[in-house]
């Protein structure tokens, strides 16, 4: 998989400002911070032939963000496999992006970050199973494995189901279709 560093999108922005550059996050994310220009394409209802017919062809430079680089590289994957050639992730994402000074348009959402709402619900749930298998029933204690080992194997394999379920949550949701949308 190819990467390019924001300072780099940056050069290649101001040579070409038709540069495709998409965005996989949450429309509550972008909506708090965003690239200009970049197109709004959450990585849960990314279609590669929706790209195709709104933005850009199979032969064109694509330039993919998320937060910091997790989600961007498996929308990069996914279309790698529809048959795109010209994928490259921004490294560090769009943290990375602000991290280097670089333009950003800033909204007012107050809905906090996907990442921080995916800690607080794990926690919730190890603490609930703590008092609950305390309290009510030692079986209860499972829930806390349960929810330990997933936060194992999303530390293993970058892949986390709880994040993917929040992040359908209405609060992550703005009003309107968000395909190939620029924000």
């Amino acid at each position: 998989m190819k990467t390019i560093t924001p300072t780099e999108l940056n050069e290649v922005r101001a040579k070409d400002p038709s540069a495709v550059l998409i965005d996989v996050r949450t429309p509550v994310e972008h909506s708090q911070a965003h690239v200009p220009g970049v197109h709004l394409m959450p990585l849960d209802r990314l279609e590669p032939s929706a790209l195709e017919a709104a933005c850009c062809g199979k032969d064109t430079a694509v330039y993919i963000l998320c937060q910091s680089g997790g989600r961007a590289a498996k929308a990069a994957a996914k279309l790698a496999a529809a048959g795109y050639g010209g994928c490259q992730v921004v490294e560090g994402g769009t943290a990375a992006w602000i991290a280097a000074g670089l333009p950003v348009n800033r909204g007012s959402s107050r809905v906090i970050s996907l990442e921080r709402q995916v800690r607080i619900a794990a926690g919730v749930i190890v603490f609930a199973g703590v008092l609950l298998g305390h309290f009510v029933n030692p079986a209860f204690i499972w829930l806390s494995g349960f929810v330990g080992a997933g936060l194992v194997f999303a530390g293993v394999t970058d892949w986390c189901g709880m994040g993917m379920l929040i992040a359908k949550m209405p609060w992550n949701q703005r009003a309107g279709n968000a395909t190939c949308a620029t924000r």
